[in-house]
């Protein structure tokens, strides 16, 4: 594929993509309007000059925004598609999030608190997520927080994103960075951060702005400004309810071990306020609608499902409980009936606490609470390969990875153990 010059872009990709309008543009990068000619889709597309990547040094910096967006698959961060490169540039296609800026909304004025709660709450949720994969964004502020065609809010941007990997031995964070008024106090210092602690100082500053409509720490000297932040000399508007005072006042701690965490965050008060309750989510309606069948047998395998249910010709895993790591199914053989193997799946989310649809040969499991990603959501369906030998087949349909791999290891696998059925060796 050949560019069709130095700064412009072709505007057909890969046969794959008809590159239309420009939406935006940074000093690195641009970002075009373009449309999916296989799917009809309509996507953002950053294109990456690599000749200023080079020139600047931020090779790694851009491998690691690729990497990182990779990980973090959430409802309230920007979807990364794919990634394509030509001789002379980079292009990320992106979910189009077609709403604008959240900045634009709060440079009208500030917002009405049940509005910022709601943008607070998601923020919140994929920032939760990002540091579950030890994932910190280090540059969360207003312009990177994009709104969709709903009002939700995205979380876009981790060109200075880092991993838990870049920790020092003193398993600290030493790289200065971010936009100084939302930065934390530990960040200008140069004796080592928390990530996360300091993603969630910027989270912070943003509920201020939120619900004030300007900064919590301003000042035409930059120096003047940092010494403020320093120590934490910001006071609220008098039309700030005592709930989101306090709230605010706990993440705009200047001393990070006594920064207000997450987990109390959405403890509090005032964030679990206005929490909407009646809306059901998709994945949430397909289970409500979802109907198992009728089917009185489990299908009989024929030798060709077999070889398809198996990892190429190697049949073990069908019969031996192997893990599956970064996979989301499992499989066992049990010369149990499939009553027994349901009865079990029952057990399993009665203690989980998991809502179940049934019928002879397949379950759904949904989790009564939600997690980083929405419910979980498991589906198990039972195969015959003899009248009296079983194969079970369990998937995560919907919610998080680490949370699927954490109840089938801990909750899951130690319930079937009984009934699992393993091959002696000879």
């Amino acid at each position: 594929m050949a560019d069709s010059g130095k700064d412009s872009c072709p505007s057909l990709l890969h046969g794959k993509y008809e590159l239309g309008r420009l939406l935006g543009h940074g000093t690195f990068a641009k970002v075009y309007h373009a449309r999916n000619l296989q799917t009809g889709k309509s996507v953002a597309m950053k294109v990456v000059g690599k000749d200023k990547v080079i020139k600047v040094g931020m090779t790694e910096q851009v491998k690691r925004e690729i990497s990182v967006m990779k990980m973090v698959q959430h409802p309230n961060i920007v979807e990364l598609h794919e990634v394509m490169a030509s001789k002379s540039k980079i292009y990320f296609a992106m979910e189009l999030v077609r709403g604008g800026e959240l900045f634009s909304k709060i440079s009208k004025g500030r917002l009405r608190e049940d509005v910022a709660r709601v943008y607070f709450q998601q923020l919140i949720s994929a920032v939760d997520f990002c540091h579950s994969r030890g994932v910190y964004h280090r540059d969360l502020k207003p312009e990177n927080l994009l709104l969709d065609d709903f009002g939700n809010l995205k979380v876009t941007d981790f060109g200075l994103s880092a991993l838990s990997e870049h920790l020092k031995q003193d398993g600290l964070l030493h790289t200065t960075c971010g936009t100084p008024a939302y930065v934390a106090p530990e960040v200008i210092g140069k004796n080592g951060y928390d990530g996360a602690k300091a993603d969630l100082w910027s989270c912070g500053v943003i509920l201020y702005v939120l619900l004030a409509g300007f900064l919590p720490f301003q000042d035409d000297n930059i120096v003047a400004m940092y010494r403020k932040i320093y120590r934490g000399d910001f006071k609220c508007p008098p039309w700030f309810s005592p709930e989101s005072r306090r709230l605010v006042t706990k993440l705009l701690d200047p001393t990070p071990n006594t920064r207000i965490t997450i987990a109390k965050i959405v403890e509090s008060s005032w964030f679990k306020k206005s929490v909407p309750k009646t809306i059901l989510t998709k994945e949430e309606q397909e289970f409500e609608s979802f109907n198992c069948g009728k089917a009185k047998q489990p299908e009989t395998l024929n030798a060709f499902h077999i070889i398809s249910l198996s990892e190429g010709f190697d049949l073990s895993p069908l019969f031996e409980e192997k893990k599956r790591e970064q996979k989301e199914e499992l499989r066992f053989a049990t010369t149990q009936p499939a009553s027994s193997v349901i009865s079990k799946l029952e057990e399993v989310a009665k203690a989980g606490k998991f809502s179940v649809k049934k019928s002879e040969t397949i379950v759904r499991l949904q989790g009564q609470e939600r997690g980083r990603k929405g419910k979980l959501e498991i589906g198990a369906e039972i195969f015959a390969v003899a009248p009296s030998f079983l194969v079970v087949e369990v998937k995560k349909h919907h919610g998080d990875s680490l949370e699927y791999d954490q109840f089938c290891n801990k909750e899951l696998r130690p319930a079937l153990k009984d009934i699992v059925w393993t091959s002696t060796p000879a």
